[in-house]
């Protein structure tokens, strides 16, 4: 299946870049230069769309260029048409090839707004209460860092300086803060960052399903990443769930994309169902079971937001996942999905943009509903 979804996609990779070259040709200057010869005109727009995509694949990666290249293709497709609507309805062309400068300052402007959103980091607050006998609880969370991605060991230190600021009680890590591109030096450096930070409560971490390696193409191993974490005084949770100074639980699960996880009830059970019980579950791929169980609250990460408009549109409509971003409380337990204070691979986010959250949970009686 996989095989066939990729076949199609590089086919109509290849389709849309002749029709981009082809789109190029059409600019005034191109035509001049290449006069009436169509194949100097494809030459030319040829060159041009290869010299771009070497560009982007050298500032950028692979990666990033495939998609800059696609948003490209869009864009023309997209003025494309309006200017054929335009132009039945006028019954003639304009003498400016509009739609192709609008094409190009679409895609300039999505990728540059892409490019600040994913690069820079905001701070998104929750305000939850509960009836629990808890008090209050401030909690800094993040998911998705993908270390090395938009930033390296020293950015990721300047940004815990960030969440440190905020005096919050404990910070709560959902997945993915490493990738198979990190590597050893900038593990090291944020993990000794989070150890001399100061929160109350320490930090909590539970995997996503890059955190231990896909290819082993990083200069450390699974082990060695544990290792690394437990020196550091970060609690490691795989499928465990443990009880914080007499007042909450905090409980990881196991990735659901690596299979043979515990269910809620197994991984909930002996505990003190009176005190606030909250779950970290990279993937928000279980809200129903998740819900009927004695979890307070749920926090994931793994969307990034939907990442890129409109694959946050379709994120949603498919159904893939329970939650794209952000909250939603389903049977008396709150879940919250964040956008990720990083990236995967990409270096852009439209619709969306990296952020750390803070979580401010107090008495019933003492608080105004979630925000």
């Amino acid at each position: 299946m996989w095989t066939i979804i990729l076949a199609v996609i590089i086919i109509l990779l290849i389709a849309g870049t002749a029709y981009l070259v082809a789109a190029l040709g059409r600019f005034g200057w191109i035509r001049s230069v290449s006069g009436d010869s169509r194949l100097k005109r494809i030459l030319i727009s040829s060159m041009i769309t290869g010299a771009a995509f070497a560009v982007c694949y050298y500032v950028f990666s692979l990666i990033n260029a495939i998609f800059i290249l696609i948003y490209t293709i869009l864009f023309f497709l997209i003025f494309g048409f309006f200017a054929r609507i335009i132009g039945f309805i006028r019954k003639d062309e304009s003498g400016i090839y509009w739609q192709g400068w609008l094409a190009l300052l679409a895609t300039f402007l999505f990728f540059l707004v892409g490019y600040f959103q994913c690069n820079n980091i905001w701070q998104t607050d929750y305000y939850l209460e509960t009836e629990k006998n808890l008090g209050e609880l401030k909690i800094a969370m993040f998911a998705d860092s993908h270390l090395g991605t938009t930033f390296d060991g020293e950015g990721f230190e300047k940004e815990l300086k960030n969440i440190e600021a905020q005096h919050p009680d404990i910070l709560l890590i959902c997945g993915d803060f490493v990738d198979d591109w990190s590597c050893k030096a900038d593990l090291i450096k944020a993990c000794r960052a989070m150890a001399g930070a100061d929160f109350k409560y320490g930090v909590w971490i539970a995997y996503g399903n890059h955190d231990e390696g896909f290819f082993d193409s990083r200069d450390f191993s699974a082990g060695e990443l544990k290792q690394i974490l437990e020196e550091n005084g970060i609690h490691l949770l795989q499928d465990e769930c443990q009880l914080v100074d007499d007042r909450f639980y905090v409980a990881g699960r196991r990735d659901r994309g690596l299979g043979g996880r515990q269910n809620m009830d197994q991984l909930l059970e002996g505990a003190d169902t009176g005190k606030y019980i909250i779950v970290l579950d990279h993937e928000p791929n279980d809200y129903e079971a998740e819900a009927a169980s004695d979890a307070d609250l749920v926090l994931s990460g793994h969307t990034h937001g939907g990442q890129l408009i409109p694959i946050n549109i379709t994120g949603k409509l498919s159904g893939v996942h329970d939650r794209v971003y952000g909250y939603e409380r389903r049977k008396g337990t709150d879940f919250i999905v964040t956008s990720g204070i990083s990236d995967w691979a990409l270096q852009f986010k439209t619709g969306t943009r990296s952020e750390y959250v803070i979580i401010n949970i107090s008495q019933a009686d003492s608080v105004s509903s979630p925000e």
